[in-house]
């Protein structure tokens, strides 16, 4: 534990913070840019559709072999490290043609990867007794950085000129910011040695039942959140509205979950046993994924702003989780890599599967019926996640 004085720990959240922006900023800027780079480059449907797959794919490898990182350089370097992937991958994919955007892609999602994974690792560490508190905090940075770059993007590349590139390789601005403010912190990090060794570690999880409804608990929050984001505004179209207000739809579940990432965490982190929230957040999602399958109520906001902030805070308190149910900061790091790798394999399935379900049926509605599904399998293996317990 360290034992670091008051105005350090106030710079090492400031720090945290900085990272906690920069982990979906490159990702949520290149949805409304997809038309644009498939023309400026003559990608086809399924070439675009690996820019979404390969961050996907790179958190469910990198984010199992985190660890194995943690434990040769310390947790402070290889955040050090991933922010510089981060920036590297951001400049790759705007400068250097088609080559550059798949490698820069690839670069990205392995950059955020270990963010992903290590910032509840550090809350472990740094601030066991306000876990809510502090996920709550890089939670709502997360959503607001997500929020912001999904805004902004177009406004950048048509309205001001930028084009794709410069609305994309802005972000490599305020990643190298967090690579400088982060470096100030690595040397006041204490690096802990490990108790095992990584092989160890992962098949001591690997055996434990909890450890398997935390990560599939993790992966369908992810899937729906990744299906909500690829088709919500298609949805939307289908069901008779247009194009522009759709994609409001989309940045209006955006705002709410931002607001869901700072409200359950920080109610999950006062209660021991956190099965009561997840059951509301199950309910709620039904509820608005049901109104969504009938347009004609014209409630569609209101069913929108529910569904956002539901998945802005399952988010929030499927990393909470990592957190409360881990010993200890070495325990956290292992586990939230091990969660993290096997959701985000589960989550990178959402958006195809979803697709074809539309494809073979021609209705949404069925779409949004196999969501209600993944919600009802959410909620058996979170009342196994959310009873109080530790590993």
């Amino acid at each position: 534990m360290n034992n670091t004085s008051s105005p350090s720990k106030l710079l090492l959240i400031v720090a945290i913070l900085a990272i906690a922006f920069n982990l979906r900023p490159a990702l949520s800027g290149i949805g409304p840019l997809a038309e644009s780079i498939g023309i400026d480059l003559n990608l086809s449907g399924a070439s675009l559709g690996l820019l979404t797959t390969l961050p996907l794919l790179a958190f469910a490898v990198i984010s199992m072999l985190t660890p194995l990182f943690t434990k040769n350089f310390g947790v402070g370097k290889t955040l050090l490290g991933a922010l510089a992937i981060l920036s590297l991958g951001i400049i790759l994919r705007s400068v250097f043609g088609i080559v550059g955007l798949y490698v820069g892609t690839l670069l990205i999602g392995i950059g955020i990867a270990f963010g992903n994974v290590l910032l509840p690792a550090l809350t472990k560490q740094n601030f066991p007794d306000r876990a809510g508190a502090i996920t709550s905090l890089y939670g709502s940075l997360m959503a607001i950085g997500a929020a912001l770059a999904a805004g902004i993007s177009v406004p950048l590349a048509e309205d001001y000129g930028w084009g794709w590139r410069g609305a994309l390789v802005i972000w490599a601005v305020t990643s190298l910011l967090a690579f400088i403010i982060w470096s100030f912190q690595v040397k006041h990090l204490k690096k802990t040695k490990p108790r095992r060794d990584f092989m160890e570690a992962l098949k001591k999880l690997s055996s434990v039942r909890l450890v398997w409804k935390m990560a599939i608990y993790m992966g369908l929050q992810s899937m729906v959140f990744y299906v909500i984001l690829a088709w919500l505004p298609t949805i939307l179209i289908e069901d008779g509205y247009s194009s522009s207000y759709s994609g409001w739809m989309l940045s209006l579940s955006q705002a709410t979950g931002i607001l869901g990432s700072i409200v359950i965490p920080l109610w999950a982190g006062k209660r021991q046993d956190q099965r009561l929230i997840i059951g509301l957040l199950v309910c709620l999602e039904i509820i608005s994924l049901i109104g969504l399958m009938f347009p004609s109520l014209g409630l569609v906001p209101l069913w929108v702003s529910i569904i956002g902030f539901v998945l802005g805070g399952t988010f929030g308190l499927a990393l909470l989780l990592i957190i409360l149910r881990s010993s200890d900061s070495d325990t956290a790091a292992e586990l939230s890599g091990i969660v993290q790798s096997i959701g985000y394999l589960i989550a990178a399935t959402g958006p195809f599967f979803i697709g074809i379900i539309f494809d073979l049926s021609g209705e949404w509605n069925y779409a949004l019926l196999a969501l209600i599904a993944v919600a009802l399998i959410k909620l058996y293996v979170g009342m196994g996640a959310g009873k109080q317990e530790t590993i």
